[in-house]
């Protein structure tokens, strides 16, 4: 992944959504971005060497804030970023910067702020302080607002490795042929030699199966032994997957969810957790 360069500070928009299957990617390019922000140098930022870009860079900067969801009494992590918290940024952010030009608020896994809270965002991105910058990270931007995703930047940060996404498909192709064999042994076979708990992986092989199903619904791939309706349950069981991916569930439990759910010539998979 390359860095990032500005002619200037100003030349840095107000507000960005930076998505990535994996999250430390679009948090990195947040990092860049705000160090450009902070930097001092004036011009052709950020320049890597002045105060600002080091503080940045040590994870110092205090116009640099990262806001990401709390942990409760027991210290156990919240499902989301509160209305709250983005309340609280509204309030900071009527302040002037510290030291440099512009103020950052970089929001970490933003998909996960609820409806207020988006809301509430959505009203600090209409009008924006002028001496500040917003930075979305998410794994997943259609989970945000498209009245928030109107007035962003959006920017799909990748590494620009294909090793990640061809070892994706590679296991799609694998996992649709046994479906498409009809053999529940087959496709069972496949799961225990192919499960893996990465989840940036695990997105990848979700991702192109989905596709995949998609293509054989329109018509645009041999669907074998799979009908209509099959073709529709599976559907259904790679977004259900999806949506589990993009809370962070264990890669694992996702492979599970297939080998029970699958094979089986269900109207409606059932939620994790439900049994018959």
């Amino acid at each position: 992944m390359g860095s990032v360069h500005f002619e200037n500070t100003a030349a840095i928009g107000h507000a960005w959504i930076l998505s990535s299957p994996v999250p430390e990617e679009a948090l990195h390019r947040a990092q860049e971005i705000a160090a450009g922000a902070v930097c001092l140098a004036g011009h052709d930022v950020p320049c890597g060497n002045c105060r600002g870009c080091r503080k940045a860079a040590a994870g110092v900067h205090p116009d640099i804030i990262r806001v990401c969801r709390e942990t409760d009494r027991s210290g156990k992590l919240r499902r989301e970023i509160t209305v709250g918290q983005i309340r609280d940024v509204a309030a900071d952010a009527a302040v002037l910067p510290n030291e440099s030009e512009r103020k950052v608020y970089i929001i970490e896994e933003a998909e996960t702020m609820n409806l207020n809270a988006q809301n509430a965002a959505l009203k600090l991105l209409e009008e924006p302080p002028k001496t500040v910058i917003f930075l979305l990270c998410t794994v997943n931007p259609d989970l945000l607002l498209e009245t928030v995703r109107s007035r962003c930047l959006s920017v799909s940060v990748s590494s620009g490795s294909t090793e990640t996404s061809g070892d994706g498909e590679k296991r799609a192709e694998g996992f649709l042929k046994a479906m498409r064999s009809g053999e529940a042994e087959a496709v069972w076979r496949w799961i225990a030699k192919n499960e893996t708990n990465k989840l940036d992986e695990t997105a990848s092989f979700v991702e192109a199966a989905l596709q995949g199903t998609v293509d054989m619904l329109c018509g645009r791939a041999d669907p074998g032994r799979l009908t209509p309706d099959r073709l529709m349950q599976l559907e259904r069981l790679l977004e259900q997957c999806t949506e589990y991916l993009k809370v962070n569930v264990n890669a694992k439990h996702v492979f599970s969810l297939l080998a029970v759910h699958a094979p089986a010539d269900e109207s409606q998979p059932r939620r994790m957790g439900e049994t018959s």
